[in-house]
């Protein structure tokens, strides 16, 4: 009997070869914004794209049982669907987040919490007495990252889920960093996950969008109602997209995670860099556990160069492969400043709580070849002595 399709599997064959009209293999883009009824009170599968639309669906049924959930909300962004699991609470529902998570994470939350939506305590998740204490009071949702953007900290997920269950909370972590292929947070006791799936899913920067996945039937009822209501879901085409970088996925983030140790290894070796941050090194704090919980280390590190501001600026004013922006998981390498970038809506003081400094860089890493990736980091760091 064959057994259980396995998830690279799932990936490449989710929906090829369905489409029963012209029995095309890539199944087709539903445009429509809206569907005929087959008569009076007689509604199809479908009514209106804001609802649920057919290409939409298909993302949400791939990623659904990529992450081994009940069900999907695929959205427009990936903070509409940190937006829409933060939307089961209340007035007067306490929030648990990391104290070192994503600048737009920060930023959302610190918004709705300003406007009394819930209330909100960011905690150190590594420190045991902290994390307890903000248990103790009864939180509604605990939210994870793991690893943490920029500073790849790891934590335990069947612990901290354990822990949020006996406080009577759920507990949401974000995957973005390393997709289903190398982690897979609901098997681990999470109740949601949370994407933004223009990273690594969709894989080739030309889609923006995301996606919430719940562990059971009722919430991923709750969530899709909400949806609906808010209008949050994601456009078909933008689906269709991201179902096609995601035929690619694994064998993507494997060759940017063998680059990445490439990366990793070299810039552990040069007298420019204070510290690198990537779990796959054996040095690195996070790595057993990372060994243990991911089934790969995954496409991102960060370093802090010696010099603070003006050895990062001529450092990335010196790359030539590798690009200075937003956003990450695509096939080109990014290179982002955490303080100046994606993180400076937290302010100076969050950030030096987070340990979030000046001189620290976030490297997305690419498909290129790993001999121009070495080549050009080290042309930026040669830049850095010859500024001095």
């Amino acid at each position: 009997m064959p057994g259980e399709t396995r998830p690279e599997t799932i990936a490449v064959n989710h929906g090829i070869g369905r489409d029963r009209d012209a029995r095309a293999m890539a199944p087709p883009i539903y445009l429509s914004s809206t569907f005929a009824f087959e008569g009076f009170e007689r509604p199809g599968p479908h009514e209106y794209t804001r609802t649920s639309n057919p290409s939409r669906d298909l993302l949400a049924g791939a990623l659904a049982r990529l992450e081994g959930g009940a069900g999907a909300v695929v959205t427009a962004s990936g903070m509409a669907a940190i937006d829409l699991v933060l939307a089961l609470s209340r007035p007067g529902d306490l929030i648990v987040a990391p104290h070192d998570c994503y600048g737009g994470t920060f930023r959302l939350l610190t918004a709705r919490a300003d406007r009394g939506h819930f209330d909100l305590a960011f905690v150190d998740q590594g420190d045991a007495a902290a994390l307890a204490a903000a248990l103790a009071r009864g939180p509604k949702l605990v939210l994870v990252e793991t690893p943490s953007n920029p500073l790849m900290r790891v934590r335990d997920i069947r612990a901290l889920a354990d822990r949020a269950h006996d406080a009577g909370a759920k507990v949401v972590v974000d995957n973005t960093f390393l997709s289903p292929a190398l982690q897979r947070p609901i098997g681990h006791g999470a109740d949601f996950v949370v994407h933004s799936t223009t990273k690594f899913i969709n894989g080739h920067s030309d889609v923006v969008g995301g996606a919430a996945i719940a562990a059971t039937a009722a919430d991923a009822e709750t969530l899709a109602a909400w949806a609906n209501i808010v209008g949050t879901g994601g456009a078909p085409f933008d689906a269709y997209l991201t179902l096609r970088g995601l035929r690619t996925l694994f064998p993507r983030i494997r060759a940017q995670e063998a680059n990445a140790l490439a990366v990793a290894r070299f810039l552990g070796d040069r007298a420019e860099v204070r510290a690198v941050h990537y779990p796959g090194l054996e040095s690195d704090p996070g790595h057993a556990l990372a060994s243990a919980q991911q089934e790969g280390f995954g496409a991102m590190l960060s370093f802090e160069l010696e010099g603070g501001t003006a050895a990062v600026r001529a450092f990335v004013e010196a790359l030539s492969v590798i690009t200075l922006a937003e956003s990450l998981g695509g096939v080109e390498s990014l290179v982002a400043h955490p303080a100046t970038m994606t993180h400076a809506g937290m302010g100076a003081e969050a950030r030096r709580a987070a340990g979030i400094s000046d001189s620290l860089l976030r490297l997305s890493v690419g498909l290129e070849a790993a001999a121009d990736l070495l080549a050009d980091l080290d042309g930026g760091l040669a830049a850095i002595g010859k500024a001095g």
